[in-house]
Order: structure tokens, then C-alpha cells, then sequence
């Protein structure tokens, strides 16, 4: 037995948390599981490993070493899943590129995370074209050519095409050990204000972050799980925060893989329908869209779960997935979060919960997952009481958090004061540990002296059969200081007057679940609400647009 001062022999692995680690499982035990795009392409697990390997290649030949950064622009695709392990496994790192960004931001992030590699797909060419000339980094394109895609004229000088350059590549690459420290992703913030920011994630968090998530999303009783039985589609493009980390969770349990491509909601449905998917995870926007297409109508969605992040899951559409059989539930986290703070899981229970009881708990923010230290407080970093009322931010601290903002040390100093990671989202926490948002530090609405949450109202109007949409913001009042107004979007052949939305509330306001100040003081019908580059309600658009 070997007493505590006893230093180690020199020959054990210290075995440094790199992605390459999370490939031993399922290369071994899934070897002929199927990944599928769009429908129209599948490859086995073997065959991944054989690109992974080809592409690590092809890159090297291009002159990509250690510490280079690869950029990409692509859907969701097989090739992006391939790009997730192998660039960051030659100790490169990769830059997932927001196609979303307008053409002056695109250029931007790029510029500023160094890119000395630009993957573009067909239909990107016009943005690259347009750009090309302010990119002051990129040495080599690479085209994504795409069966069926139409190429624009262009001039952008590409060295190869990627299936030609992963044909012409060995099928075989030493992937070395280095520091698990090591940036292996970097991607921006899609903030409403000022220039996009940087953030990034080493090895190790990546691997911490899938372990973690991966035992989290294992751990409920039934339910609000994602095991080695499901089949796995992301509709969180995999260029915003790793498509929320579920693709390296996918691949380590060896699930059939499903990447649809660009979002065109019939072809979403038809994927779920005829590939079996039973997990996936979007924004509330992109589940609303999906359920509203002619094509859902003729799908059993009845073994889908979905996670729901990047916003509130709003009542009104929880009910109606449930009502189509989904397992709907929501999950919390930000981009600097990699993402995953907490999970709005059921917990055990022996008798069936009541549909509002149930709808509540699965909107709610939820329970913070494994290793994450979730503290809210008020503005001296005190604790506030966990009785389900007493509001504060949201602080954080856990191994997969981004240690800044590129090249931003003023921004990181904000992010990090008092050695949490400051959300900059209101909420409050129950007794058993339960969070529930209530709003953005940004976004809250201050009338008559109270605090008004915005996100409630929008989930009770949501309750209201003819409304497909909602968002609430406040704008000025010389009376109340604030007042909340909601922009609705009816429902197709919905007749909607401004007091049935009015009355709809006030209802709530009766019985003491909010304020009578929370009655919007406006209600305005709108044909659509604006989004941000990830499929967020931009609220600062719509007050800048109804103030």
C-alpha cells in the first residue's frame, strides 16, 4: 500500500480530456449504425472514422497544424459532425461560422478569430463573394459542393472540393496528445448590440460538458431522457454553441444520426416520420413551425422528446405538443455556457401530475445539471431566499464555462465579476432547488413600482387558443414608468380582437397569479416577429420598432 507521499510510477497514461477520447466507445460497439443527411446520404460509424481521418488529412496537406483555426460554412450536416472532431483533434481549432450574421458580421468574426481555413457550401458563395476581398486571414477555400445546389458565378480562388480532398486522403491520421487545455472551438455571440463576440472552449470542457450532460439526461426516472435507443436530429444549427453539445453526446453513445440539412419545415417532419427520430432540441420558434406545416399533420410524433432552449418555453406551445404526444421539456444555458446550466426534468412522483402542474414544471427553467455551482443573487452578490419568490441574477460557475471573450478583456472582466459568470437573466429558485426565469436583466418591465416579467405574460397569452405567437415589451409611460405591451401573431383564420387578448389576462390577474399591472396596456396583431440570427425574439428590435 503506498503512503500518501508517495509519488507515482513514470509509466501510467495520464490521459488528457481530448475530444479523440470520446471516439473509443462507439467506434467498438456501433461500428454499422447509420448517419444519416438529409435522407438521401448514409454512412456507418466505421465509415465516420475513415472521414474523420481523411479530412485530418486533407487539412494537414493544406498546411493546417496545431494552434490553426478552420473556419466553417455549412448546414447541418455529416460534415460538420466530422469537422467537430477531427480539426480540433489536430490541435486546430474550429471556428463555427454563423451564415445567419449579416455580411459585415460574417467577415468580422471571421477576421477576428484568425481563420486560415474557410470551408463555404454552394450556397454560401454569394456571401464569400461579397466578402472576400475584407477577409484579412484566410489563405485557403475549401468548397462544400452540394448534389442538386445551384453555383453562383464566382471568384474566390477555392485549392479544393471536400469529398475530392477526403477521396484523395489516407484513411489513417496519429492524432496527438497535447495540453486538454487547448482551444478546440470558438464561435460569437449573436447580441443585439455592438459587434459579435468571441467565445471559445477547450478539450477539456467540451469532454466535461458531454460526460456530464450525457449522466444528466440519463438520470430521470421516465421521460425527458436520451439513451442508446433513441435516434438523435439537431435543429439547433451546429454552428450556434456545438448544436448545444448533443452531437459529441450522440456519437459517444453510437445513435443513429440524423442531420437534415437546412431547416425547411416539411422536410423536418418527413425526417422524424420516416428516419424514427425520437430526440431532438431547437427554439421554441423552429418546434411552432414545424407543428404548424401540412406535412406534420400526418406525423405520430408520439415518441419524440425535445428540449427547448435559447428562450421560455411558452405554455400555450408546451400544451400543444403534448397534445401531439411530445415529450417537451426545457433546457437552460447561453453561448458562454457551452451550453447546459440546468434541465427542466420531472421529478419523481408516484401519482400522474395535473396537466397545469405538469406544463408548469416542464416550462420552468429547471434544475441545474451535475457539477454546476447556480447561485442567484442580488446586486451584492448576496444569496436571495429560495422560496420561489425572491428574484436576483443568475451566477455561475462550472468546468465548461469560457474563460473570456476573445481578445475582449474589458467585456471578459463584466462576464466574470466576483469570479462567477454573470447571465444577466432575473429569476428566482423554490425550495427543492427549481429555477424559473422570469427575465432579462434587459428586458424586464418596472411599472407602477413593480417588477413585471415579461416571459409570464407571454406564456399566459400564449394559453389563448387564437394566438400562434406572442412577445411582450415595455415601452415608456409618463404615469407608470413602464407599461407591457404585446405583439401577438393570431392564428391562421383566428379572429382576434385587442380586448379578447386584454380580458384573456386580466382572467389571470382575478385570481392573483400576476398583477393587475402585468394587463398589457397595448395589444398589436403583427404578421411576424422578428428573430435573431438563432431564432430568438428580438426584443430589442421590437422596442426599437413599437417604443
Amino acid at each position: 500500500m503506498l503512503d500518501a507521499g508517495h509519488e507515482s510510477t513514470p509509466s501510467p497514461y495520464a490521459y488528457p480530456l481530448l475530444i479523440k477520447h470520446l471516439l473509443h466507445t462507439p467506434f467498438v460497439q456501433a461500428p454499422d449504425q447509420e448517419i444519416v443527411y438529409r435522407g438521401q446520404l448514409r454512412i456507418s460509424y466505421t465509415m465516420l472514422r475513415e472521414r474523420i481521418a481523411r479530412l485530418a488529412n486533407g487539412l494537414h496537406a493544406l498546411g493546417v497544424r496545431h494552434g490553426s483555426t478552420v473556419a466553417v460554412m455549412d448546414w447541418d450536416s455529416h460534415r460538420y459532425l466530422e469537422s467537430y472532431f477531427a480539426v480540433p483533434m489536430m490541435g486546430a481549432v474550429l471556428q463555427t461560422v454563423n451564415v445567419r450574421l449579416s455580411q459585415a458580421e460574417i467577415a468580422y468574426t471571421i477576421n477576428h478569430a484568425g481563420a486560415d481555413v474557410l470551408f463555404v457550401h454552394t450556397d454560401f458563395l454569394p456571401v464569400v463573394e461579397a466578402i472576400r476581398d475584407q477577409l484579412e486571414t484566410v489563405r485557403t477555400f475549401v468548397w462544400i459542393d452540394e448534389p442538386g445546389s445551384d453555383a453562383c458565378a464566382h471568384t474566390i480562388p477555392f485549392t479544393t472540393e471536400y469529398e475530392a480532398m477526403l477521396a484523395a486522403s489516407a484513411t489513417h491520421y496519429d492524432f496527438p496528445d497535447f495540453d486538454e487545455n487547448t482551444r478546440a472551438t470558438t464561435f460569437y455571440t449573436t447580441g443585439t448590440t455592438g459587434l459579435p463576440k468571441g467565445v471559445y472552449f477547450s478539450h477539456r470542457q467540451l469532454v466535461l460538458h458531454t460526460v456530464t450532460l450525457m449522466a444528466a439526461l440519463a438520470s430521470p426516472v421516465s421521460g425527458q431522457r436520451f439513451h442508446r435507443g433513441d435516434v438523435y436530429m439537431p435543429l439547433t444549427p451546429m454552428f450556434h454553441v456545438h448544436a448545444w453539445g448533443m452531437p459529441y453526446i450522440a456519437t459517444v453513445l453510437g445513435v443513429k444520426q440524423v442531420y437534415p440539412g437546412r431547416y425547411v419545415p416539411e422536410r423536418l417532419a418527413q425526417l422524424v416520420r420516416d428516419e424514427g427520430v425520437t430526440f431532438s432540441h431547437c427554439v421554441s420558434t423552429i418546434l411552432h413551425m414545424l407543428l404548424s406545416c401540412d406535412e406534420a399533420k400526418h406525423v405520430d410524433f408520439s415518441q419524440w422528446k425535445v428540449v427547448i432552449g435559447g428562450g421560455a418555453l411558452p405554455h400555450g406551445l408546451a400544451r400543444a405538443a403534448l397534445d401531439r404526444g411530445i415529450d417537451v421539456f426545457t433546457g437552460y444555458g447561453m453561448s458562454e455556457t457551452c451550453p447546459v446550466l440546468s434541465l427542466a426534468q420531472l421529478p419523481p412522483h408516484t401519482e400522474p401530475l395535473d396537466l397545469d402542474e405538469e406544463v408548469r414544471l416542464r416550462c420552468k427553467t429547471g434544475y441545474p445539471v451535475p457539477l454546476v455551482d447556480l447561485r442567484i443573487v442580488n446586486e451584492h452578490m448576496e444569496d436571495v431566499a429560495h422560496d420561489g419568490k425572491a428574484y436576483g441574477e443568475i451566477v455561475v460557475r462550472t468546468p465548461w464555462l469560457t474563460q473570456g471573450y476573445l481578445n475582449n478583456p474589458e467585456a471578459s472582466a463584466q462576464l466574470w465579476a466576483g469570479g462567477y459568470l454573470h447571465t444577466q437573466d432575473i429569476a428566482n429558485i423554490d425550495t427543492t432547488g427549481n429555477v424559473q426565469i422570469t427575465d432579462r436583466i434587459k428586458d424586464v418591465i418596472k411599472s407602477g413600482g413593480e417588477w413585471i416579467s415579461s416571459l409570464e405574460i407571454e406564456s399566459l397569452i400564449s394559453l389563448h387558443p387564437g394566438v400562434a405567437e406572442v412577445a411582450v415589451i415595455g415601452i415608456k409611460d409618463e404615469k407608470w414608468g413602464e407599461r407591457p405591451v404585446a405583439l401577438v401573431v393570431p392564428r391562421q383564420n383566428a379572429q382576434l380582437s385587442e380586448e379578447d387578448i386584454k380580458q384573456h389576462v386580466l382572467g389571470f390577474s382575478k385570481t392573483g397569479q400576476i398583477s393587475k399591472y402585468a394587463v398589457p396596456q397595448v395589444v398589436r396583431f403583427v404578421d411576424a416577429l422578428q428573430k435573431t440570427s438563432v431564432g430568438k425574439t428580438n426584443k430589442k428590435w421590437l422596442r426599437d420598432q413599437f417604443a
